[in-house]
């Protein structure tokens, strides 16, 4: 049986990994999974950055506004849908590209998810409530004391990661990084992962610019639309939280657009720290010629 290929593009927000998918996908005749954790919620376009519909018309995308904000969906669902698409679409094809910012749902497929120890439910529900009283900058200093590792890894600013995270910690008097990546699921097909990177300053004045476009396209009216529900777990994100502040009077439009990008620009350093140590992405400049890209996927898997 002939071997089958994943090769998967990661990177930070706004360097280019997109542009770079579709470009390959069309060389290998092939289609997109998309592991954007954010990219899944139709309600959700402009301020997650879904490819453009000329973009998405080029190649076939999978997992692209394919969910609801009101649908529970998690990392656990993904891994199971994505790895029985795989297996559908290696049936026709020895090549599918990958791509996303998302770093666990990435390890999902590539990896398989890490088996944690049951806890206590009530840990969970006293970690909730002192959210509720306390704020997420109590909850974030907590993880960041018992483990610091997760702490600047994770995205500190998702309530149901950041919760998930001490209740491990907690439940177990383990950090939650000693369970990371314990072992690797087997999986019926080869990984082959190409990194995007870019100066800080470069990766920084991108985000800047996305941000921007984003508010010119309609972000703002795009979140006044999903605010009423902005308890969703789907809303907890980057782009919509800052505006739900300003919505709620809290901060000016301006503030809410100066937060947007300097916690994007937060995620992003985050992205590259998680990205960083996986060894076996291989990292290119995001000005690559595309034509070395290929080349190293195509020694890649002509030594498997």
């Amino acid at each position: 049986m002939k071997q089958k290929y994943l090769i998967t593009i990661v990177g930070p927000t706004a360097i280019g990994k997109t542009d770079l998918s579709i470009k390959l996908a069309l060389h290998f005749r092939t289609e997109i999974i998309s592991s954007d954790s954010r990219q899944f919620y139709k309600e959700l376009k402009i301020g997650t950055a879904v490819p453009s519909s000329e973009e998405l018309s080029m190649v076939k995308h999978h997992f692209i506004q394919s969910r609801s904000i009101f649908e529970d969906y998690n990392v656990g669902d993904f891994e199971k849908d994505a790895v029985a698409l795989l297996d559908q679409l290696f049936r026709e094809k020895d090549i599918v590209i990958m791509v996303g910012g998302s770093g666990l749902y990435v390890d999902a497929v590539t990896k398989g998810l890490d088996d944690f120890p049951k806890v206590d439910p009530a840990i969970r529900e006293q970690l909730k409530i002192e959210l509720k009283e306390k704020g997420i900058e109590f909850l974030q200093k907590k993880l960041e004391k018992i483990d610091p590792k997760t702490y600047h890894r994770m995205d500190i600013f998702n309530k149901q990661r950041l919760i998930r995270a001490l209740e491990i910690s907690t439940g177990t008097s383990q950090p939650y990084s000693f369970y990371l990546n314990e072992s690797n699921k087997n999986r019926s097909f080869s990984n082959i992962k190409i990194g995007l990177q870019a100066e800080r300053e470069v990766v920084y004045e991108r985000v800047n610019q996305r941000v921007d476009l984003m508010i010119s396209e309609g972000l703002v009216e795009e979140a006044e639309k999903v605010y009423p529900h902005r308890q969703l777990n789907a809303l907890q994100t980057v782009g919509y939280k800052e505006l739900f502040s300003h919505f709620d009077g809290d901060i000016e439009l301006d503030e809410a657009i100066s937060e947007i990008k300097k916690n994007t620009r937060r995620f992003a350093k985050r992205q590259g720290t998680w990205f960083r140590k996986d060894r076996e992405i291989e990292w290119f400049d995001y000005k690559t010629d595309i034509k070395k890209v290929i080349a190293h996927i195509e020694q890649s898997y002509s030594k498997t």
